[in-house]
């Protein structure tokens, strides 16, 4: 055993004395080193993790000024050649002047608009009390129509979904009913299923909202 211990010291003193050496003079080839200490250069050159780069914004950008409510606006099926939208105790779509022909969608929340009806204003104070669009269900095989009720932002039926449709046209629904032009019955709310979507609204500005009659 003593001879062990013996050899195991000088062997010690050896390395020490080599150690000094190595450290002065490495070796011609890295890969002929041995231990941690050759491995270092390798991994010295791999980079640590970064954070992660934030995603481009996906925002669609500011609210588009005619559903700001704060334009009025008039509104006309892309689809129809010279008619526009008309509330006439009806939604229905008119050639003249009759009814209320002055929009302005106003945001409630979300996607959802109140669409406020003006009448032409020719200083009369009536034209100048909104009527809002409502969902009108006869509860029977006819389809929904819309018509004019008093304002009320918490009722169902008055809030409607603008979504951007392309090419600046919109498609107007209320829950996943879509209005829609029927050769037979006019402007109607239906349910699409497969059916493709064939009416599609531009809002054409038409300048400040007025203020109501009322303040």
């Amino acid at each position: 055993m003593s001879t062990v211990k013996w050899a195991t010291g000088a062997a010690m003193l050896t390395c020490a004395g080599a150690l000094v050496a190595c450290q002065a003079d490495p070796p011609a080839d890295p890969a002929a080193s041995a231990g941690p200490s050759a491995s270092a250069p390798a991994t010295a050159t791999v980079a640590a993790p970064s954070p992660s780069t934030p995603p481009p914004s996906t925002s669609a950008g500011p609210t588009d000024a005619v559903l700001s409510g704060s334009r009025e606006v008039a509104i006309v099926r892309v689809q129809s050649f010279e008619s526009g939208v008309s509330l006439y105790g009806q939604l229905v779509e008119a050639d003249d002047d009759s009814g209320r022909q002055r929009f302005v969608p106003t945001p409630i929340g979300g996607d959802k608009y109140l669409i406020k009806a003006y009448g032409q204003p020719n200083s009369h104070p009536a034209n100048d009390e909104p009527s809002c669009w409502q969902v009108r269900n006869p509860r029977t095989t006819e389809s929904l129509t819309v018509e004019g009720a008093v304002c009320d932002t918490a009722n169902p039926g008055q809030q409607f979904t603008i979504t951007a449709s392309g090419k600046g046209a919109y498609a107007i629904s209320n829950e996943s009913a879509y209005l829609q032009h029927s050769a037979t019955s006019g402007l109607i709310l239906e349910e699409l299923g497969d059916a493709p979507l064939r009416s599609t609204f531009r809002f054409v500005d038409n300048g400040p909202a007025r203020r109501p009659a009322g303040g």
